[in-house]
């Protein structure tokens, strides 16, 4: 009849009550007559008594000791005030009296990695000795790793950013729709695009929703929004870069510029940040544990630059490079530690790109052929979305398609979906696992993918 109660909730106002708790065995040492435990439960963890008295047989105190590390196990005893607080655990002003345990799954003696060894700081590792845990090893046991405090609480907060996502953009009127993932010609009329077998003929995994999203303002739904996988075929080893990734895309219709779509995405990422620091304190907390980080700072509303003041900068700093060049990836960083010196802030919008380094179907820029409607944002120096008012005329898409060398043919579904009357309008892509990545300030995108694909991993 005793209710399942979570680690997290044992705090003092549970102090003398019987319990019932259902964890795995995180470590067990003995000692003397009695052995104490560490019951683990996501990020959270309680230490647990075993001791030789009216509930607990020599006997049973030994069958504690001997369980396997990771095991899961059902506790049932009381909740004690600890005489002073318990260090290496969150649950550090309680334990737990054990009155009986049982295993419900026991683990394997040996692990291919240990949990203390997978959250330990690596600069703290190397400093005494003590063993860290590999990226590789980490991806290989994927699911052993997955069990670790920073890794459930970063997996808790991008559940949040795209919980957070889908609230604000139904709350400002978008509607969320799903998109073709197999489609008949590349998404962004590429080579970076995965071919798969489609009965007797051929298909494409997309690269992006962009056509679907497209259409859907065409067919007036004016504001839509969607959330699932993207595929890119690119070599790209680094530490930013997936083959499939998570993809938060918007697009919307607008009225007078396309400015009006810049400011609602800008605003959404806002709002996200702000929910991330109201609700998952904890996880950003845990996390920063062992990947200490400035906290993300962000303005209200969010700077923007046009790209030549961004360029200005760079020359400034000593940068060569053209007007119409695009950034490089270490201008990019360089640019965002100048802006944080500058304006305090690491989130912000670089608007007008050259029109040389964007997609044919972006707009050019009315006043300047140089310049287009286009614009990316950025987190601390990287970009997280990359955006652009399209063009919603066939006959000026059927040029800039020319312009850059496109086969019509292949792209025919995509101008024929603007002839029967399409509105202005503009959006952009986000990337899930760079967003979580870079408002954590983590170093590598393959800790916020569950499971990652890239060039060199195929599994799990």
């Amino acid at each position: 009849d005793r209710v399942l109660v979570r680690i997290k909730d044992l705090t003092l106002e549970k102090a003398d009550q019987e319990v019932w708790v259902r964890g795995r065995i995180h470590t067990s040492r003995a000692k003397g007559k009695q052995c104490f435990l560490v019951l683990r439960q996501q990020q959270f963890n309680i230490q647990a008594l075993v001791a030789v008295g009216q509930h607990a047989s020599k006997q049973m105190v030994k069958f504690a000791a001997n369980i396997t590390k990771e095991s899961i196990v059902d506790v049932e005893g009381v909740v004690r005030k600890a005489f002073q607080k318990v260090g290496g655990c969150t649950q550090q002003d309680v334990e737990l009296h054990v009155q009986r345990i049982y295993v419900i799954s026991a683990a394997e003696p040996r692990l291919p990695l240990q949990l203390e060894d997978a959250v330990r700081p690596e600069l703290e590792g190397d400093e005494d000795g003590r063993a860290t845990v590999n990226q590789d090893t980490r991806l290989d046991n994927r699911i052993i790793d997955l069990r670790t405090s920073t890794s459930q609480a970063i997996f808790c907060l991008q559940s949040g950013i795209c919980q957070l996502f889908r609230e604000t953009l139904i709350r400002k009127g978008f509607v969320e729709i799903q998109t073709p993932k197999i489609i008949s010609a590349a998404s962004e009329g590429g080579a970076n695009v995965f071919t798969v077998s489609y009965f007797k003929t051929s298909a494409y995994l997309a690269q992006s929703p962009q056509l679907y999203k497209q259409m859907c303002i065409c067919a007036d739904f004016d504001k839509v929004f969607c959330v699932g996988p993207v595929f890119r075929a690119e070599d790209s080893n680094t530490h930013r870069h997936l083959t499939e990734f998570v993809g938060l895309d918007i697009e919307m219709a607008f009225n007078y510029h396309y400015h009006e779509v810049v400011d609602e995405i800008a605003d959404t990422l806002v709002q996200i940040f702000k929910g991330l620091q109201e609700r998952f304190q904890t996880e950003i907390q845990t996390v920063g544990k062992q990947f200490p980080c400035e906290p993300f700072k962000f303005l209200e509303p969010t700077l923007r630059l046009e790209y030549r003041e961004g360029v200005a900068m760079l020359r400034e700093a000593g940068v060569e490079m053209g007007d119409e060049e695009d950034l490089s990836t270490p201008n990019e960083k360089l640019l965002g530690r100048l802006v944080k010196e500058k304006y305090d802030t690491d989130f912000y919008i670089l608007d007008k790109y050259p029109l040389a380094v964007r997609p044919f179907y972006t707009m050019p820029d009315p006043a300047n052929p140089k310049s287009s409607n286009s614009y990316d944002m950025f987190m601390r120096g990287e970009e997280i979305l990359s955006g652009a008012q399209r063009i919603h005329d066939p006959q000026l898409l059927t040029e800039r398609a020319k312009h850059h060398g496109i086969d019509l043919e292949k792209i025919k579904a995509y101008i024929d979906s603007f002839r029967f009357g399409a509105p202005p309008h503009a959006g952009g892509g986000i990337g899930l696992e760079r967003v979580t990545m870079l408002f954590l300030g983590l170093h590598n995108v393959r800790q916020t993918s569950m499971f990652p694909r890239d060039p060199k991993r195929l599994t799990p």
